[in-house]
């Protein structure tokens, strides 16, 4: 693949150096590094968690080889499904280059202090109990780096009686009461709560600290004096945007559920011929709209129907009605008719059907990566537009130490000999 340049970038001043491991740090960085930022990642010996976590090409995970538990590059793509193959590691790290340092060690510390002082930004997610045995606390570094921009992702913070607590995606789904909601409006009280699948909250991590670090160079630009430490809260990131829920507790004195029924009707998912559509008619325009879309049926005069919150407290007779008419059509026939009625019914999409949307096609969402060893890959792109820049896939995700000469020896000046005792001493 070509390595193109990021020069017409806005943003291909800023460097950056990613640490941890998993998916918020790298998420951060990632969106830093499509805007053009020039990203180095930091892996530990054995490998970032997520080169193992998958999907992998052939469909399974060839667990690492003696010589990857031993601290030595993991194998290269052979199409078996290794760990340079990992579909999440992949998508989270293209745009970066990658090396390797071992951070219990001191001298990996050293040499991560001398990538630290060409960089202007640190991303990590390292939990604050490990920080100071991996050369990782805010404080040491902002003294030692004053210039630096320290941005530190938990899921509790840096302070507080919860911040030395280790804690996993899990964790911060039920700490900021994200899954106490979920699923909502269900009607079985035996069954527990319900975390959204794969690791929204460590997403939303990324995203609150690429926003932070933007916020902060930019204040640095502006008064001269850059430099400044950031943390970043996975429970507070998700606890933030849970709609009304706060404002439910807080304004009126009620604590809201995922227990219950909707307040208003129709609100449903129904089954048509070839998948699941969301109906929703909640506005009485909207009802009687539909009414007039299904044939009039006589049904919906009935007095159990009259409103929109009697059609929520008879939800279940009122979706057994529409099931029949629902079942005949086809999901994209049903959403387009709806519309031009002006029902907001929506498709209930599958993978495969965002992947083969028209719509995101037209809007060049997807893009084309050539990744070593595993071939042409189509991954989601940015999800925004800018008038005046462009965002590119400009490298493949890195193999594991695949920039260490590059970094080390062409940017730090460390030579070939001192590498190469380095990597037979397990450093890198």
């Amino acid at each position: 693949m070509k390595v193109e340049n990021n020069a017409s970038s806005p943003f291909n001043a800023i460097r950056i150096v990613e640490c941890g491991q998993g998916v918020s740090a790298a998420l951060g960085a990632k969106l830093l590094a499509d805007l053009g930022a020039n990203v180095i990642k930091v892996e530990p010996p054995q490998g970032d968690l997520t080169r193992r976590r998958g999907p992998f090409s052939a469909g399974r995970f060839e667990p690492p080889s003696p010589a990857a538990q031993t601290r030595q590059p993991l194998p290269q793509g052979s199409g078996r499904g290794d760990a340079e193959e990992g579909g999440l590691f992949i998508y989270l790290n293209a745009n970066k280059r990658g090396v390797v340092i071992d951070l219990q060690r001191t001298e990996g510390q050293q040499l991560l202090a001398d990538l630290l002082n060409h960089s202007d930004v640190l991303l990590h997610n390292v939990a604050p109990s490990e920080r100071a045995a991996s050369g990782l606390d805010s404080a040491m570094l902002r003294s030692r780096h004053p210039r630096l921009i320290v941005a530190a992702i938990s899921i509790f913070g840096e302070s507080g009686r919860n911040s030395d607590y280790k804690g996993y995606e899990l964790t911060a789904s039920n700490a900021s009461g994200w899954s106490f909601l979920s699923p909502g409006a269900s009607p079985y009280p035996d069954l527990p709560p319900l975390k959204c699948f794969g690791s929204q909250c460590d997403f939303q991590g990324g995203v609150h600290s690429a926003i932070t670090v933007l916020a902060a160079y930019f204040q640095g630009l502006k008064s001269g004096h850059a430099g400044q430490s950031i943390e970043v809260s996975e429970r507070e990131a998700v606890a933030a945007m849970l709609e009304m829920n706060f404002m439910h507790y807080t304004y009126a004195g009620r604590e809201t559920s995922r227990l219950g029924n909707r307040a208003l009707g129709p609100w449903f998912i129904a089954d048509c011929a070839d998948g699941q559509i969301f109906v929703l008619a909640v506005e009485e325009d909207q009802w009687k709209r539909l009414v007039e879309f299904m044939g009039n049926p006589e049904w919906a005069g009935e007095e159990l129907f009259k409103d929109r919150l009697s059609r929520a407290q008879n939800m279940d007779a009122l979706k057994a009605l529409m099931t029949e008419w629902l079942a005949g059509w086809k999901v994209q026939d049903l959403y387009r008719a709806a519309q031009e009625h002006r029902i907001p019914f929506a498709p209930i999409n599958t993978m495969r059907s965002l992947y083969e949307s028209e719509h995101l096609r037209q809007r060049n969402f997807f893009v084309e990566l050539d990744q070593p060893g595993v071939g042409k890959l189509q991954l989601p792109g940015m999800p925004s537009r800018y008038g005046n820049c462009q965002w590119a896939i400009r490298r493949p995700a890195p193999r594991l130490g695949e920039h260490n000469e590059e970094v080390f020896c062409g940017e730090l000046g460390l030579t070939t000999e001192r590498l190469s005792a380095l990597q037979n001493a397990g450093v890198v």
